[in-house]
């Protein structure tokens, strides 16, 4: 990723403002206030604003006047149980803006996270950039065998080399018929809002996207998981590390129940338990489908 000189400039002039304010700051998210955060080639994550803190949780919790108790193990403890019991609004008292530029495929499954507030840059009133997403040689994986959703083992050679010239190749094409369609050179020129449409999936898009803390919770419990497509992926890591800072309470809670926890089904308690008693339990006998085993199995041995 790449920043302008005025862009650069942009941000350092943002950063320069302080205001005094009487609302609850959080000094590692004032650290990470308008600074860009590269992701994938071009793409990059920044803050923009945010609202609350760990102390606007457990305040909303309580429903105090106060910013809770002055006991930050006891915030702590409150906070665990709300993510060990799956509460909700409390974290929903929390919010942040992003400013995230990303491949229009990745921004395709990112909107279905339906819980968000978004403002996407517009190809109906401005140009897009040159910019294209390609993938990183040991990102350039085939079809999985067993995974309908996933990738197999990497491209290597003149397989691999050949796809990368493909995809290089195919988007600086097309790019070069949006250009020829947009020009007014000796003709009117298509509208933009048509020439967008022959531009590749891979182009870069940018948005603002506003969330409250539990919906960004549920985000990132999806997309920064290990079976997550390594383009989102790559994404929700960076967020992690913002929200880590930003909440770290709420965020050392998320991390345990959620990131590093596991869900149980009925069946799979039931299995566990005759396991402790020292019976012998298998596929066939635990009342699971072969998927629900392997997928216990990948988690329980």
């Amino acid at each position: 990723m790449t920043l302008t000189p005025e862009q650069e400039a942009e941000i350092a002039e943002a950063r320069s403002q302080t205001r005094p304010t009487l609302r609850a700051v959080s000094e590692g998210m004032e650290r990470r206030l308008y600074l860009a955060h590269p992701v994938l080639d071009h793409g990059l994550v920044r803050v923009i604003d945010y609202m609350g803190d760990d102390a606007a949780i457990t305040q909303a919790a309580r429903v105090s006047y106060g910013r809770g108790t002055k006991a930050v193990s006891n915030d702590e403890g409150l906070i665990r149980y709300l993510m060990r019991h799956w509460h909700s609004t409390p974290f929903e008292m929390c919010e942040v803006k992003f400013h995230v530029k990303l491949p229009v495929f990745v921004a395709r499954q990112w909107i279905r996270h339906r819980t968000a507030n978004v403002n996407e840059y517009s190809a109906r009133y401005s140009i897009l950039d040159r910019e294209f997403y390609i993938p990183a040689p040991e990102h350039l994986a085939a079809q999985s065998t067993v995974n309908n959703q996933g990738r197999g083992e990497l491209l290597e050679g003149e397989e691999a080399a050949r796809v990368l010239d493909i995809l290089r190749e195919d988007a600086m094409r097309a790019y070069d018929h949006y250009e020829g369609m947009l020009s007014q050179e000796g003709q009117k020129g298509l509208a933009r809002e048509l020439a967008r449409m022959n531009l590749p999936a891979n182009v870069y898009t940018q948005w603002y996207w506003k969330v409250d803390l539990h919906n960004l919770f549920h985000f990132l419990r999806l997309r920064a998981d290990a079976h997550a497509q390594y383009e989102i992926r790559a994404y929700a890591e960076v967020m992690c590390q913002i929200v880590k800072d930003w909440v770290p309470l709420a965020y050392g809670a998320f991390e345990d129940y959620r990131l590093g926890g596991a869900t149980l089904s009925g069946k799979a308690i039931e299995v566990l338990k005759r396991r402790l008693a020292g019976e012998v339990v298998t596929q066939e006998t635990s009342g699971m489908s072969k998927g629900e085993w392997r997928e216990f199995e990948g988690v329980w041995g």
